[in-house]
C-alpha cells in the first residue's frame, strides 16, 4: 500500500512524521504565493506583455499545490475523519483541474460569466482563496502558544483584519480614483467593526472588486475573525492541543470543552442561514427594473442580507434604502430588518432558545410514542437569555413609538399607512448598531435625533455582531438603580440574585464609554471647529456603538478626525473593558483585604 511506502519501522515513522510536518508548511507557502499571485491579478493592472506569464506561472502555483495536497493524503500518519478526507481529495482534484484549464491542457466548453468573470475563473479563484485561508485559520490556532491572554489575542485578530483590509482597499482596481490611506484605513476599520460610517461612496468610488472586499471585511468583522479561523483551523487540522481547546473556549464562552467545535458549527451554520434566506427574500421582492442585469441583483440582494445580518450598515446604493425606488420597498424594509434584529440579538440567546426547542421536541415526540414522560428541563433558557430579551423587545416597542410621534409631521409625513408602520419600526431597529437608514437623515427632527443617541448608545446584546454598550449592561444598570431606591442590598431578577462581578463590569462599561464618547466628541470638535456640536455628537455616537448613521459630515472630517473616529470604532467593536483588560496586568490572586469605609455618594 502508498501509505507503507516508508516502512513501518520507528525510524521510517518518523521519517514519514518529518516529511508530512515538512509537506504541511510547502502546502501553506504555496497557498500563500497562488492567493498572491491573485491579488495581483485583480488588484493591479498588469501589463498586456506579461498577462500570459502571469497567468501560466499562476496555474503551475495550482498544480504543485494540488499535488502537495495529494501527497499530503498519501504520507498522513494520523487518522482521518471521512469528511475531512473527502474535502481535501475533492480540493485537489479541482486544483488538478483548474490548473490544467489556466494552462490550457483542458477545455469545459462553456464561456458563462458571473460579476464580470468567466464562471469556470471563478471557481478557481474561489477555491484558492477558501484554501488560502484554511491554511491561515489552521496556523491562526498556534497563537495559544503565545504568551498573550484571549482579550489581547481577540484585539490582534481585529487589528489583523483591519491592515488586511487596509491593503487591499488601497489596490489601484478596489477604487475608480484612488484613495488614500487613511480614507482606507477609515472605511476598512469602519467594515471590520461593522460600522457602515464612510468617507467614501461605496457605491460610485468603490469597483466591484472593491465591494467585495468591504462585503468580504463585514462578514468577518461580524461574527470575529477568530470565530471563522476557529472553525476552519479546528476542521481541516488533524489535532489540536488542549491548551488550543481551552484558548478557543475562553474566547467564545463555551461551558463544556467537548461542546467548542459544535458550537463553533452552529454559529457559521446559522450566520449562513439567516443570511441565505434574507438574501433570497430580498431578491425575491426587490423590483428587477431597479438593476441593470440579474448579476446585479443577486450581488445587491446578497450585499444587503450580509450587511443586514452583521449589523454592518454598508449599502451599495449611494442615498442607502432612501434612493429612489428602493424607499418605498417596504417588504425589503422588513426583511433587513429581521436580519439585523436576529445579528443582534446574540448568538448565546439563538443558541439557548435552540437547546430549548430541541428539548422540546424530543421530549414531546418521545411523550407521543410512549418512550417516557415528558421531563422539564430547569435553567434551559437562562437569566441573561430572558434579560436581553426582554431589554430588545421594550427597547424596539419604545424606539417605535417615539420615532412615530416625533417623526409624524417629518419624514414620516406623506407615507402610506402601511409605510408610515415600516418605516417607524425600521426606524426603531436601525440604530441598534445597524446604520442603514430608509429616511432623510438630515430631515429627522431634534428629539428623533436625541432618541437615536440613546438607542445607539445601548447598542445591540452580547455575543452578538453588533457593538455598543450592550443591552444586558444597560438593563443590569437600571435593576441595580431601582434595587438602591427600593432599599435592596442586592440585584434580583426573575427569581435570581445577580451576582456582584456582573453589577461592577457593567458601571465600569457604562464609565468608559462615557468616557471615550466625551473624549471623541472634543477631539472632533477641537480638530474641525467649523461642524455643530450635536452633529459631531450624533458622529462620535454612531461610531463608538458600531452603527453607521450619520447625520452628512463624514465626508467633512479632516484626518486628525478621521483618525479620531477610526479609534472610536475599534474600541467601540473590541470593548472598552475588553482593550483595558488587554493592556492591563491581571492580578491573580489577593491575599489580604483592607478595612471597610463609605464614601459620600448624594
Amino acid at each position: 500500500m502508498m501509505r507503507d511506502i516508508f516502512g513501518k519501522s520507528d525510524q521510517a515513522i518518523l521519517r514519514k512524521k518529518s516529511i508530512e510536518k515538512h509537506t504541511k508548511v510547502l502546502i501553506r507557502v504555496l497557498s500563500i504565493l497562488a492567493f498572491s499571485f491573485l491579488i495581483v491579478n485583480f488588484g493591479f493592472e498588469v501589463a498586456p506583455q506579461y498577462i500570459p506569464h502571469a497567468r501560466v506561472a499562476y496555474a503551475i502555483f495550482i498544480i504543485l499545490l494540488a499535488f502537495a495536497i495529494g501527497f499530503h493524503l498519501i504520507i498522513k500518519t494520523s487518522a482521518y475523519i471521512w469528511i475531512r478526507w473527502f474535502t481535501e481529495v475533492l480540493f485537489f482534484l479541482m486544483l488538478l483541474v483548474g490548473g490544467s484549464i489556466k494552462l490550457r491542457l483542458l477545455d469545459l466548453g462553456f464561456e458563462r460569466t458571473i460579476v464580470n468573470i468567466q464562471l469556470k475563473d471563478f471557481f478557481i479563484n474561489l477555491l484558492v482563496t477558501a484554501i488560502f485561508f484554511i491554511e491561515i485559520s489552521k496556523w491562526s490556532l498556534s497563537v495559544s502558544k503565545l504568551k498573550i491572554n484571549p482579550p489581547q489575542a481577540f484585539i490582534l485578530s481585529f487589528v489583523f483584519a483591519i491592515l488586511i483590509g487596509t491593503g487591499l482597499l488601497s489596490m489601484p482596481n478596489a477604487t475608480y480614483n484612488g484613495i488614500s490611506f487613511v480614507d482606507a484605513l477609515f472605511t476598512s476599520t469602519s467594515a471590520v467593526c461593522v460600522t457602515g460610517l464612510i468617507v467614501l461612496d461605496t457605491a460610485s468610488d468603490f469597483t466591484l472588486i472593491g465591494q467585495i472586499i468591504i462585503m468580504i471585511l463585514f462578514q468577518v468583522g461580524g461574527l470575529g475573525m477568530m470565530t471563522f479561523a476557529s472553525f476552519f483551523g479546528f476542521f481541516f487540522k488533524s489535532s489540536y492541543s488542549l491548551q488550543s481547546q481551552l484558548f478557543i473556549q475562553d474566547y467564545i464562552n463555551e461551558e463544556k470543552i467537548g461542546a467548542i467545535y459544535y458550537t463553533l458549527v452552529r454559529i457559521i451554520f446559522f450566520t449562513l442561514l439567516v443570511e441565505a434566506v434574507a438574501g433570497i427574500l430580498i431578491y425575491s421582492l426587490i423590483e428587477p427594473e431597479l438593476f441593470a442585469s440579474k448579476g446585479d441583483q443577486v450581488f445587491f440582494s446578497m450585499f444587503h442580507a450580509i450587511s443586514a445580518f452583521c449589523n454592518a450598515g454598508f449599502s451599495t446604493l449611494s442615498d442607502g434604502l432612501y434612493q429612489e425606488g428602493f424607499r418605498t420597498a417596504y417588504h425589503v424594509h422588513l426583511t433587513i430588518a429581521f436580519a439585523i434584529i436576529l445579528g443582534g440579538i446574540g448568538f448565546p440567546v439563538v443558541m439557548s432558545y435552540y437547546s430549548y426547542l430541541r428539548h422540546v421536541v424530543i421530549g414531546t415526540k418521545k411523550m407521543i410514542t410512549g418512550e417516557e414522560q415528558y421531563r422539564h428541563a430547569p435553567r434551559v433558557v437562562n437569566v441573561s437569555t430572558k434579560l436581553i430579551v426582554n431589554t430588545t423587545i421594550i427597547l424596539l416597542v419604545l424606539g417605535f413609538v417615539s420615532f412615530w410621534f416625533s417623526e409624524r409631521d417629518a419624514t414620516l409625513a406623506g407615507l402610506s399607512g402601511y409605510g408610515k408602520v415600516v418605516t417607524a419600526f425600521f426606524g426603531s431597529v436601525t440604530p441598534r448598531t445597524a446604520g442603514f437608514n430608509t429616511v432623510d437623515m438630515t430631515a429627522l427632527t431634534l428629539p428623533t435625533i436625541l432618541i437615536c443617541l440613546i438607542l445607539m448608545w445601548i447598542g445591540a446584546s452580547p455575543g452578538s455582531t453588533g457593538g455598543g454598550l450592550k443591552t444586558s449592561t444597560f438593563a443590569v444598570a437600571v435593576l441595580n438603580a431601582f434595587s438602591i431606591a427600593k432599599g435592596k442590598r442586592r440585584v434580583e431578577i426573575y427569581n435570581r440574585v445577580l451576582t456582584n462581578v456582573t453589577v461592577r463590569k457593567a458601571f465600569a462599561v457604562i464609565l468608559l464609554s462615557f468616557l471615550v464618547i466625551g473624549l471623541g466628541v472634543f477631539l472632533v470638535s477641537l480638530l474641525n471647529p467649523e461642524l455643530e456640536l450635536i452633529y459631531v455628537a450624533f458622529e462620535v455616537f454612531s461610531a463608538f456603538s458600531t452603527v453607521g448613521l450619520s447625520l452628512g459630515i463624514t465626508g467633512e472630517l479632516s484626518s486628525g478626525s478621521k483618525l479620531v473616529v477610526i479609534a472610536i470604532m475599534f474600541m467601540g467593536r473590541v470593548g472598552t473593558l475588553t482593550l483595558m483588560m488587554a493592556l492591563v496586568t491581571a492580578k491573580k490572586h489577593q491575599r489580604y483585604k483592607y478595612p471597610e469605609e463609605s464614601v459620600y455618594i448624594t
